[in-house]
């Protein structure tokens, strides 16, 4: 935390495009369905992470924490994200 100021907390999800296979997801989906869960149809797997910035959350922390996300945390050729305060 900084000294007298305020920490936020962004969440950044990403996850694979919906065109993209997901053996992950796939071999959990098998799973469920090996220990009796048959109701669930489909896994995706994707990564979450927990960004902390010094300051509160307005436009500009986001937008930069997009441009991290962009840049650095998902692959924009196979992966999507989305950029949300917690």
């Amino acid at each position: 935390m900084t000294e007298g100021g305020q920490v936020t907390r962004i969440i950044v999800d990403v996850m694979p495009k919906p065109e993209i296979h997901d053996p992950q997801g796939q071999a959990v989906a098998r799973a469920c369905q090996r220990l009796g869960f048959g109701e669930v149809t489909g896994v995706r797997q994707g990564k979450r992470f927990e960004v902390e910035l010094a300051g509160p959350a307005d436009d500009s922390a986001l937008a930069r924490v997009r441009e991290l996300a962009a840049e650095l945390l998902a692959n924009p050729v196979t992966e999507q994200f989305t950029v949300r305060e917690d």
